[in-house]
């Protein structure tokens, strides 16, 4: 019998499972991480298929507004 390891709050760690995964559990796995990736890949692409470069003039602008307010008020 192996001694009861602990965690940092002092809970006991249950012993992992020493069996190896499952066919269904590891294309589960698979199928899950690639889900994910074609997520990330559709969420890029999108963003930069409708990204407006008008946005980030506005943007700009506020800024500028900004550092003209800090110069007029002396900060």
């Amino acid at each position: 019998m192996s001694p009861v390891q602990f965690d940092s709050f002092g809970e006991p760690i249950l012993p992992a499972s020493d069996k190896e995964p499952t066919p269904a559990s590891r294309a589960a796995l698979r199928s899950g991480v690639g889900l994910f990736w074609v997520m990330v890949v559709a969420i890029v692409a999108a963003r930069a298929a409708y990204f407006d470069p008008a946005l980030t003039e506005k943007f700009a602008s506020v800024a500028s507004l900004f550092g003209q307010l800090r110069t007029v008020v002396g900060v």
